[in-house]
This record gives C-alpha cells, sequence and structure tokens, in this order.
C-alpha cells in the first residue's frame, strides 16, 4: 500500500523505509496479540493466538530490534517516525493491564479510529513526507480517501469484535452505537469514499482512480455478509484481501504498461 502511494505520485522512497514499515506492522500485530485476553468467540485463529503468547513475544522484539536498525538509514526523519510509533501503539495501549492505560479504554472514537489513522498515515502520509513530497490537494484529498476506505474496514473488523472489545470494556464507536447507526456510518465513509474517489479524476489517470475505487464494490456488496459470519479465512484473506486489492492491481498494471 505504502509501494502503492509512491506509484501514484511519482516518486521513490529509500528502501529502509519499506523495511521500517514491514517490521513496524510485525511488532504492532504481535505485540497486539501478544495482550489479547480469551477470545469470547473462539475460533482456531484466537486460539492459537492465545497458546503462543511466547512467541508472539519473540517475534516483537525481534521485529523492534528490526525496525530500529531501518530507522537508523532515516535518523533524519526520527520525530516522524517517533509518531508513527506513537499512532501505532494506541491501537493496542488500551489492552495494557496498567492504570495508566485505562483511561484510553474511555476514549469514545477509540481504537477503530485508531487503527485507520494508523494505517493512512503508515501506507500514505509517511512515504509522502520522507519522500520529500509537498503535500498538496491532490494528495490530500488521497489521504483522505484512503482513510475513508480503510476505517470502512475496520468498523466490519470491529463490529465483529465488539463483544469482546465490551467485556475488555474498550470504547469505540462500534461498541457504543445500536446496528443501525453502525450501519449509517459505515454507509456515510462509502459514500464519501466515492465522492472524493470522483474529485480525483481531475489530477489522476482515469484508470489510476477506477483501480483505487473497484475494491469498495465488493465491500459494500459483501458488508451484511462479513456482519453475520466470523470466519477467520473471510476476515483475513478476503476483507483484508480487499484493503490490498488496489494496490496489488495498480502495481501489476504498472509492470504490464
Amino acid at each position: 500500500m505504502a509501494w502503492q502511494t509512491s506509484i501514484l505520485f511519482s516518486f521513490h522512497p529509500p528502501l529502509a523505509l519499506f523495511g521500517f514499515i514491514f517490521s513496524g506492522t510485525m511488532a504492532s500485530y504481535n505485540f497486539h496479540w501478544l495482550l489479547t485476553a480469551d477470545p469470547v468467540v473462539p475460533s482456531e485463529r484466537m486460539s492459537w493466538n492465545v497458546h503462543n503468547k511466547k512467541l508472539h513475544a519473540s517475534l516483537t522484539i525481534a521485529a523492534l530490534l528490526f525496525a530500529a536498525f531501518f530507522s537508523f538509514f532515516l535518523v533524519r526523519h526520527f520525530l516522524l517516525l517517533a509518531l508513527t510509533g506513537f499512532l501505532t501503539f494506541l491501537y493496542s495501549a488500551p489492552k495494557i493491564p496498567f492504570p495508566a492505560f485505562r483511561f484510553l479504554k474511555t476514549i469514545a472514537i477509540g481504537k477503530t479510529f485508531f487503527l485507520a489513522l494508523a494505517w493512512t498515515h503508515v501506507t500514505v502520509l509517511l512515504p509522502l513526507l520522507i519522500s520529500g513530497y509537498h503535500l498538496e490537494t491532490v494528495s490530500m484529498l488521497f489521504l483522505l480517501n484512503r482513510f475513508l476506505f480503510i476505517y470502512a474496514i475496520c468498523i466490519i473488523f470491529d463490529f465483529r469484535d465488539r463483544e469482546a472489545d465490551r467485556r475488555e470494556q474498550i470504547r469505540s464507536l462500534v461498541t457504543v452505537l445500536s446496528e443501525q447507526s453502525i450501519n449509517r456510518l459505515f454507509w456515510s465513509c462509502i459514500i464519501v469514499f466515492f465522492i472524493t474517489s470522483t474529485m480525483l479524476f481531475q489530477y489522476q489517470e482515469p484508470w489510476e482512480v477506477v483501480l483505487l475505487t473497484l475494491p469498495a464494490i465488493p465491500l459494500s456488496l459483501l458488508f451484511n455478509y462479513f456482519k453475520r459470519h466470523r470466519s477467520d479465512y473471510l476476515y483475513y484473506f478476503v476483507l483484508d484481501g480487499i484493503m490490498i486489492l488496489s494496490a496489488a492491481m495498480l502495481v501489476l498494471a504498472k509492470f504490464a504498461r
């Protein structure tokens, strides 16, 4: 997804950035599952996570060391990398069993907002800023477009996890809103996403905008299906696949041209 941003805006970020993003993602995911308690709705994947805490801890430490290594090559962007780490940390912070982090559980926008913000920051804003790209109307529009798309996906994930979040007293819009209100929130994101996609046509190549927009169609069509089913394969292959689909199509199209 970060590579997608570099292709769309025709710049070449340092390779160390991709290493930092990969390592930071590995650290974030393993740290999150390390802190996750027994699932409310058991699944094979969740059971595996619960019974492999030592592996998660080892991978977290290893990934952090690699992230530190890659950040050495990006040291002049230290404040930006630190902000990235902070935003990523906020997603899992409410799960830390210490009083200092308990207040984060009461923030109404909660993990849904922080996760979408972190993903958008890492895959759009971070590559742009580190590459020295001057933010303009088109880049800000693209940033908003990606945030809305990722936030819509995060709503579905949080709807699946809202009973577990309620048990852990982690508040987000998805845990406090009714299902009808959640539906309105999701469709509002999708509608504004399509509006921003339409606006991008005046700045980007039409075929690029089409590829950016296409994944929102299966996401919209499958919304109710996602809400009724909790299969790990459905969420971690289909839904995550939809999130990366435009990037994969854009990279393939770029090589084919």
